[in-house]
């Protein structure tokens, strides 16, 4: 039985059927108060509140006033768990490791103690400077147990980038390694941390975690903080006090600090893995991701399901393409999450999947799934696996629309709006519109929504950045296409709009196309404005595969294919070959700000070095 059924069976029992996915989702966002406390109820997130809803504004929505809890308890489980698995741990530094629900509660123990000792309390911040290990997630959950706030930054940063993270919240605690290793290659991050230790004066204690050959001086060892035993606490906080604190790109400006609820994200986190991603206990959760993209905050919060999260870090195509694949054979993987890029990579390469008997859902994130690659999975992996692909972000650190047990998945498209979530599309007037572009905006508060920006008085950046366009209603800053049935189709980020003569051409269907090609490995696309009101130029730059040169033929097929399969209007202007496409260190093109940089703005002003990959070919860019 699917989570969704076991839900839906308990909502029965209470008296309420529902015979379809889009009936039980209009009654979760007809009937917002009904809904939330259903999941409360269901999964027995137990203890008192005053009211499911104390004010539905946006922002500033007041969920389950008067509710005291704490996400880490949830996470540890019951007694009954104590010895199902709960960590399998993968590494090219080190050894394969492995915890169970009991072990895991009694490292937590022993790292709330050690915090303690240092002072660490309720509304303190502690900031990890890790990769995805065993520690980090003791660490995290050891502080969220006392009621302190938790910021992570992946190794892989730079310490401009983590500074720009870190100094907004002004930790008191730094955790971090000298290094780490990546495939074949020693990564020596020793000078990165002493500048970060200096550039961080709030900062009173900083822990080593042994990891790699690379050892970081004058600090306190990881065995040093967890020496003491102690059994596993949790202070009770307020719903919607923060649990942790969540970064966005960075890419053309300070990083936002997106403030999220202990409260809100337990209650995001259970329906969005029961309901959508249908984990079960006992399943085996494999997502490749980094401590600093939310997709990590997702990972580990399978453990509220009783399932075993796999934790992975280093290079995730080494030695080769299928290295995934085979990590998801080995691990009897029943949810496999990743991006269309590696699909796509993979189908290119020819790598084939292999047997994965267990695995039940393929998850995917980052960015639209184009039809041909959903073909392409779907013919490898069988009727069995549901291809799940989900959109949402940062933000809400969720989903806001995705799959679901109860319906097929739909090629080229988003298949529902998740449960709760009052997601459509509207015009510029602020009109719902069907069957054409649109902006993605949110009708009504979600849980999950931030509880704002750290250090933004008045709340006055976070309204900016979701709610003057249509006040009182979330902007996401996508296109999006919604059809009369409620599935949808992402274009691409709004605010890297094509807009050529009028007419609004999204992102991804370009992509689509071109990616297709032989010979073309990756591209990107930007529309420059003509000030006197005529199409200005349409600029398509391609990353070519190995031994591939941009010829008049391949520029003649690329013209064709777009013209053919999208409209004349698609058609570039021109066509240039860079040495690689620039995107985030979570896999987003570059397309705002290679913008900005065409239209005369300096590289420095609009894009953080550190802040992305493949900064040095920003220079190959050119109007």
């Amino acid at each position: 039985m699917t989570g969704l059924d076991d839900y839906t069976s308990w909502l029965a029992a209470q008296g309420k059927e529902f015979t379809s996915y889009d009936e039980l989702w209009r009654w979760s966002v007809d009937d917002l108060a009904g809904f939330w406390t259903s999941i409360w109820d269901h999964f027995e997130v137990g203890g008192a509140y005053d009211r499911v809803l104390g004010s539905t504004d946006m922002p500033g929505a007041e969920w389950f006033p008067g509710a005291q809890l704490n996400y880490a308890e949830h996470m540890l489980g019951e007694p009954g768990d104590a010895e199902r698995s709960a960590v399998l741990a993968y590494s090219q530094t080190r050894a394969p490791a492995s915890l169970t629900f009991a072990e895991l509660a009694g490292q937590v123990g022993r790292a709330r103690a050690g915090l303690q000792r240092l002072g660490v309390g309720r509304g303190d911040r502690v900031v990890a400077y890790l990769p995805n290990i065993p520690e980090t997630l003791i660490a995290f959950l050891a502080c969220a147990s006392l009621g302190a706030v938790w910021a992570a930054c992946a190794p892989e940063f730079g310490a401009r980038s983590v500074l720009d993270r870190f100094a907004q919240v002004e930790p008191t605690v730094l955790l971090t390694v000298g290094g780490y290793t990546y495939g074949d290659k020693q990564i020596d991050k020793t000078t990165d941390v002493a500048t970060i230790r200096a550039g961080l004066p709030t900062v009173r204690h900083t822990v080593s975690i042994p990891y790699g050959q690379y050892e970081v001086d004058g600090a306190l060892s990881w065995p040093e903080l967890l020496n003491e035993p102690a059994p596993p606490e949790f202070d009770q906080v307020p719903f919607g006090h923060p649990l942790y604190v969540l970064f966005s790109s960075g890419t053309t400006g300070l990083p936002k600090a997106i403030v999220h609820g202990h409260g809100g994200i337990l209650l995001e986190h259970l329906k969005a893995h029961a309901l959508h991603l249908d984990t079960r206990p006992g399943d085996r959760i494999l997502w490749h991701t980094t401590t600093a993209w939310m997709m990590w905050n997702i990972l580990v919060s399978g453990l509220l399901r009783r399932a075993t999260v796999v934790l992975t870090d280093g290079n995730p195509q080494y030695p080769d393409l299928a290295a995934q694949w085979r990590l998801a054979a080995e691990a009897r993987v029943s949810l496999f999450g990743t991006s269309p890029s590696y699909l796509a990579a993979c189908r290119t390469a020819g790598v084939e999947p292999g047997e994965l008997p267990a695995l039940r859902t393929l998850g995917i994130t980052g960015s639209p799934l184009p039809g041909e690659i959903f073909d392409w999975a779907a013919e490898h992996l069988g009727d069995a696996v549901h291809i799940n692909s989900m959109s949402g972000g940062t933000d809400i650190c969720s989903a806001l629309i995705a799959g679901n047990p109860w319906q097929p998945a739909r090629r080229g498209e988003l298949t529902a709006p998740c449960l709760g979530v009052d997601v459509t599309a509207f015009d510029a007037a602020g009109n719902e519109v069907i069957g054409q572009v649109g902006e993605l905006v949110v009708r009504q508060p979600m849980p999950s929504m931030p509880i704002g920006f750290w250090n933004d008085p008045g709340d006055h950046r976070y309204r900016a950045a979701y709610f003057d366009s249509y006040p009182g209603v979330w902007r996401h800053g996508d296109w999006v296409t919604m059809s009369p049935e409620r599935s949808f189709v992402i274009s691409g980020r709004s605010d890297a709009t094509l807009n050529r003569g009028g007419v609004r051409l999204g992102t991804a269907e370009f992509y689509a196309v071109v990616e297709e090609l032989p010979g073309v490995a990756d591209s990107l696309v930007v529309h420059l404005e003509d000030p006197d009101g005529g199409p200005g130029r349409l600029l398509l730059f391609v990353a070519l595969a190995p031994g591939i040169e941009l010829d008049d033929a391949l520029r003649q097929r690329i013209r064709q294919a777009l013209r053919e399969q999208l409209s004349p209007r698609h058609v570039p202007d021109r066509i240039d070959a860079v040495p690689a496409i620039p995107r985030t260190l979570t896999g987003k093109k570059l397309e705002k700000p290679i913008k900005q940089i065409l239209q005369g703005r300096a590289p420095a002003e609009v894009v953080a070095p550190d802040a992305i990959s493949g900064y040095a070919t920003i220079g190959a860019f050119t109007a």
